[in-house]
Parts: structure tokens; sequence; C-alpha cells
């Protein structure tokens, strides 16, 4: 079930061990995660039928609000565990003291990109980013097809967003586009120029995927961008009208993460959950249930489901470094000289 009190309820507790519920003797163990409710409801119910001394808390938030709320509570760490986002977030955070190290049982069957410097984070999920659309009022061949056909203005007032100073993966489609200007360039001028022929045509910011989602499903806008396995799983479990392109010219993939939070006393539930959430059974499950990609090798293909095999991901070449180094940066500049300044007739939310 998801936990519309948490936030409240975290406001008031300065360990996390103080959120407990009270007389049952539980430990209680902290996850920060932007995985959305219904992968999390599910890993939570599961984890704690395995392991029924633990009750687990998570709080469903954006992956660069993760980042910045660990920054916040570095001096008294309230997460135990940080589950999802895109890899320079990670990197970031580690090299900011907020992650202990660790090195799962699994860790030789991850490519070398999912693999954090000093074992501080390991890859989960190849996340794809994709345009994505309203199937009730557009047809496939009429979407966006590729990324410069966003910026036509015949999608005025059509794009709805999800505001990306909260959303890693926001951050990582406008870093790529800027990335992308630069190959051409060497500047990243040319990714400002791009960023402000979208904006032009955006209609609202906002602050999460249920709110998108909605505006979409409500005709609200046309077109968004936003990863793929929460497109399927609004489609699937909602029965919105959402469908999606994968742009031939090239997408980029987000290795998704999952790491522990930097604290005193470490608990050893922590590195259970990190094991269970990872685990071959569960990352199948994520697979069918939640549209997840592992990044693992060592899971066999007849355990996955068919449209893995049968979508080819055409992946963007990403600067990781450039990325890591300048995405801050970007977006600051975004934010002060980009965002609402396109004539869009609209302030956003």
């Amino acid at each position: 079930m998801a936990r519309p009190l948490l936030v409240i309820a975290f406001a008031g507790c300065l360990l996390p061990a103080a959120c407990s519920p009270a007389g049952t003797g539980k430990v209680s163990l902290v996850v920060y995660s932007p995985h959305g409710k219904e992968l999390l409801s599910d890993h939570e119910v599961r984890f704690e039928a395995r392991f029924p001394g633990v009750d687990v808390k998570w709080l469903d938030m954006g992956s660069q609000d993760v980042l910045d709320r660990l920054r916040s509570e570095k001096n008294n760490p309230q997460a135990d565990i940080w589950w999802g986002a895109p890899s320079d977030l990670f990197e970031q955070a580690g090299e900011e003291g907020l992650l202990l190290p660790y090195r799962p049982g699994w860790a030789e069957a991850v490519p070398t990109e999912a693999r954090g410097s000093g074992n501080f984070w390991y890859g989960t999920y190849k996340t794809p980013e994709v345009i994505a659309y309203n199937s009730a009022l557009l047809k496939p061949d009429e979407a966006p097809g590729e990324w410069d056909d966003l910026l036509d203005p015949k999608w005025k007032r059509k794009i709805i967003l999800r505001d990306p100073l909260a959303s890693g993966t926001m951050r990582t489609i406008f870093c790529a586009m800027i990335l992308r200007e630069m190959e051409k360039t060497g500047s990243a001028e040319g990714g400002y120029r791009w960023l402000r022929g979208l904006d032009a045509n955006t209609k609202d910011y906002v602050p999460n995927l249920t709110i998108l989602s909605q505006k979409l499903a409500r005709r609200e806008g046309w077109v968004t961008l936003w990863n793929m396995p929460d497109i399927e799983l609004q489609r699937a479990r909602y029965d919105y009208p959402l469908d999606y392109v994968l742009p031939a010219g090239g997408v980029p993939v987000v290795m998704d993460g999952i790491a522990l939070v930097a604290k005193s006393e470490p608990r050893p539930e922590a590195r259970e959950f990190y094991e269970f959430v990872t685990s071959g059974p569960s990352l199948v499950r994520a697979a069918r249930e939640f549209f997840r990609i592992p990044a693992r090798t060592d899971i066999s293909p007849s355990e996955l489901p068919s449209w893995i095999a049968r979508t080819p991901i055409p992946a963007m070449p990403l600067d990781r470094g450039l990325l890591r180094k300048h995405s801050r940066e970007w977006m600051r500049y975004w934010d002060e000289h980009i965002r609402h300044k396109g004539d869009s007739g609209d302030s956003g939310g």
C-alpha cells in the first residue's frame, strides 16, 4: 500500500528507529527511491514476508530529490538504502561520502558500466528514455518520431514534461540533447538552443509522474518525454491511452542503480534488502510485472518476457564523464535562462 503520510511521519523522526511501529519489536528499514508505489509496494510486501522482523518504509521521490535529501541529512542519515537513479547521481553521492561501499554477491554479472567506482553502487535496470504520446489523439505515424521532431511548431502547447530539476530521468534526457549537439559544435550552446525550442512548445512542467500521466490521459497534453518502463506500467495498470516511440537516431539509456547510504551503524537488514531486490527472481518479477530490463547478464532470456528480446534499444552514445561533470551547470543554466522563456503562453506547474 502506498504511504501518503510518510513524509509527515518522517518530519518528526530524528532516527529511523524512532519510526518503528510501537511495540512490534521490528527493525525499521528506510528506502529512498523514485521507482513508484507499484514496484516499491510489491517488494516491500515480499521482503517483509521473508523477513518478518523488518518493517520496510519507503519514500517515493525523484532521484535528484533523493540526492539533495541525502546531502541535507549527511550528519544525521535517515535512509538505509537508495534504490534507483542514473549512474552519474550515484557517482556524485559516492564522491561526497554519502554512500557505503558494498560488493553484492552478483557483482561479476554486470558489465563495467554498471559498476560504480569504489563499489559505491551497482546497476539494477537498463532504462530507455522515450518520446511518449496520447494514443487516443495520435496514431503511431503521427507522433514525433525523432527528438528534433519535438521542435516542430505543430506541437506548440501540446507537450507536457516532468520538471527536470527533481527528476533524474528528465535531467538525463536534457543533458543527452546537450551532449548530442556538442558533438556537432563542441559547445553547449547548440544544446541550449534545442532546449529553447522544446520550451517554446511546452505547455507545462509538472512535479511528478502521476500528474503527468493524468494530464496526458485527460488530453491536457499530447506528447511527453519519459522512460519506457513507466509508460508501459501506466497503460497496463491504469488503462491510460499511452504509447511511445524509440527514436531510431538513438535514445539515452539510464543505468539505474542501488546503493547503501553511509551511516555510522549500517543495518545488516539493508544488505539483505539490497541482495533481495537485485536477486534473479526479483529481477525476473520486475521484468514481467513492471517492465524493467535487468542489468545483470546472468538472467536466462527464457525467464524474461519476450518483449525484451523483441525490442532492440538504439542506445545513444553518451559521454558519462562530461555528463557527470557538467550536468548541474547545464541544468542551472536551463532553469535560469530557458525555462518559461519560450513563447509558450503558460507559466507552467
